[in-house]
């Protein structure tokens, strides 16, 4: 057990990359905004990158048909949480799953887990545990994957992009 505790990071830094509870995507979390305080979530993984035809999954289920077309791999999905002290965060995330934005908490208070808890109207409410792996550089994934990029010339970063 003590080996396990030296193999965690130490800090309560949300910032890395997460597992999702259900292990279908890797989540690259980072500090952005004006003053460098806010949080963003980008995707740096998924377990099945193509879909049924074999080509780069899309954001099919966006509400806006001129972003359908937008690859999943690399996909913002958090933008610019508050923090409400160091440890936790608010904000909206996106799920591409359903196309629809939710209120989102973000909080860690333990260094390898991420509790993640979403809302829709206040009271549809639902949590999960994200787990803290090695870092993943955006590009790394992409790269690996083969994972053409989109013809709108994608950045090398996702804030690049925007």
């Amino acid at each position: 057990m003590s080996s396990h505790a030296v193999a965690q990071p130490a800090s309560l830094d949300p910032v890395g990359t997460w597992l999702t509870e259900d292990g279908r995507a890797k989540i690259r979390l980072e500090k952005c905004g004006a003053d460098n305080s806010g949080l963003c979530g980008y995707v740096a993984w998924m377990k099945d990158p193509l879909n049924d035809k074999g080509q780069p999954r899309t954001d099919i289920k966006n509400p806006d048909p001129a972003k359908r077309s937008r690859p999943s791999l690399g996909l913002q999905i958090i933008q610019d949480l508050k923090p409400e002290d160091k440890t936790h965060f608010a904000g909206e995330i996106y799920n591409a799953d359903d196309g629809k934005k939710y209120e989102v908490t973000l909080a860690i208070d333990k260094p390898a887990e991420l509790e993640v808890r979403g809302c829709l109207l206040h009271f549809l409410c639902g949590s999960q545990t994200w787990a803290r792996v090695s870092d993943l550089a955006m590009n790394t994934k992409m790269v690996a994957t083969k994972v053409a990029k989109p013809a709108t010339g994608m950045a090398a970063h996702p804030h690049d992009a925007q």
